[in-house]
């Protein structure tokens, strides 16, 4: 059994491997839990190894490389049009297994720990720049219901705060500060 590629279908716990020959011919179907995937690739001869670039994707790209294999990520938008039935893992096994063998297939490039590690941070800065934003709206459309119309700007909110609660005239700052900390200890 001489296996030409092989499409691996990445989960939590359970994997799925579909193989084919030179021919296409299917070879191997196989389901391996997470801690035999890297045994199994590490006694097969290297191969073409086609991997749907979802979570994961990258560390078993780097590993399975790292025995030997040639492993190519596919987007999932392009392997859905090979699924042949129901969706299930060992079908999209199969399709991404045919993905893989196609001449003119676009693959993902595989992502070094490196490169992970500042996408997240990126991807963690965006999210919290956006939950300000949400933030400053909520508090700007909160002030706007007591006639308090403050510009759109971080800025612009922090000078309005200031103001409000150096403001001996208003209740605002009192009533809305007493009640949130009321609210904040019965949490």
């Amino acid at each position: 059994m001489q296996i030409a590629r092989i499409g691996l279908d990445l989960a939590k716990y359970v994997f799925e491997i579909h193989g084919v020959d030179a021919h296409g011919k299917t070879v191997l179907r196989k389901t391996l839990r997470r801690h035999a995937v890297s045994t199994f690739f590490a006694n097969l001869p290297p191969c073409l190894v086609g991997l749907e670039a979802s979570n994961g994707a990258h560390f078993w790209a780097q590993a399975l490389s790292d025995l030997g294999h040639d492993v190519r990520l596919i987007s999932p938008q392009f392997v859905t049009p090979y699924v042949k039935s129901n969706k299930n893992d060992r079908n999209d096994a199969e399709a991404i297994c045919e993905a893989v063998g196609r001449p003119n297939m676009r693959f993902v490039p595989v992502k070094s720990p490196e490169q992970l590690a500042v996408q997240a941070v990126h991807r963690i800065r965006s999210r919290l720049v956006a939950d300000r934003v949400r933030l400053v709206n909520q508090v700007r459309g909160l002030l706007g219901e007591h006639g308090i119309v403050v510009a759109k700007d971080i800025g612009n909110l922090r000078r309005a705060l200031a103001r409000i609660v150096g403001d001996k005239r208003t209740t605002l700052s009192m009533t809305l500060f007493a009640r949130s900390w009321e609210s904040y200890g019965k949490n």
